[in-house]
């Protein structure tokens, strides 16, 4: 507990000199710890210490983790690839969807809507050349986005986006800016860019994310699953 909470500090001091540095108010920058592999424990250590926003990779460790006992305030974001036959369990488990990258898994997570409830959700963008990563390409991205508008149970947040390996984060990075500009254009309140893991959060601050996914660098190394 001591070595998590001195690993979350340093990355929210880390998170909050970028903020600074770029002229942004910390406070407006969400942190999201992904705590994948790691046991439910590391998530009720978690909210101990004040964390009240958790993603998962994965459909079945998301369900998994949101079976136990709740957490006060505590918020899910799934950020993983996902199947259209998981939708419903992704739905009945995440409060924001940060990977809608085509229509099929739009309409799957809206066929799963309870009653009026709304699902917080963001459109993938492939930032890369490999038509085989997650992301729509970026010139169908409003054409998506749209679409998801169209769908009365889902509410579109914003952009999410992984920066490529052979290329700078800021590059890509502002390229997300652009089109989560263009959306914007669309839904106002479209505002959300989910951008920036432990190496490049700070060239996705400066690029304007708002939401932040930081695994390991805060839960520590994952366990071995083998």
């Amino acid at each position: 507990m001591t070595d998590l909470g001195t690993r979350l500090s340093a990355i929210d001091a880390l998170i909050a000199e970028a903020a600074r540095t770029n002229g942004r108010d910390p406070g407006e920058i969400t942190r999201i710890v992904v705590t994948k592999f790691h046991p439910y424990s590391v998530v009720r250590d978690l909210h101990d210490l004040g964390v009240r926003d958790v993603g998962e990779n994965r459909q079945q460790e998301l369900t998994e983790k949101t079976a136990e006992p709740p957490l006060d305030g505590l918020r899910w974001h799934f950020i993983g690839q996902a199947q259209t036959k998981k939708a419903g369990a992704i739905r009945r488990s995440a409060q924001a969807v940060h990977s809608v990258d085509r229509e099929k898994l739009a309409d799957a997570l809206h066929r799963a809507a309870v009653d009026d409830d709304r699902l917080d959700v963001l459109v993938q963008i492939n930032l890369t050349q490999d038509a085989g990563r997650g992301g729509v390409v970026p010139d169908e991205a409003q054409r998506l986005a749209e679409y998801v508008l169209g769908l009365p149970s889902l509410r579109l947040r914003g952009v999410m986006g992984v920066a490529p390996l052979d290329e700078e984060p800021a590059s890509a990075f502002a390229r997300l800016r652009e089109i989560s500009d263009g959306i914007r254009s669309l839904e106002s309140g479209a505002t959300w860019i989910s951008a920036g893991m432990t190496g490049d959060f700070a060239e996705a601050i400066a690029a304007g994310a708002t939401h932040l996914r930081i695994g390991s660098a805060i839960t520590g190394p994952r366990p071995d699953r083998g």
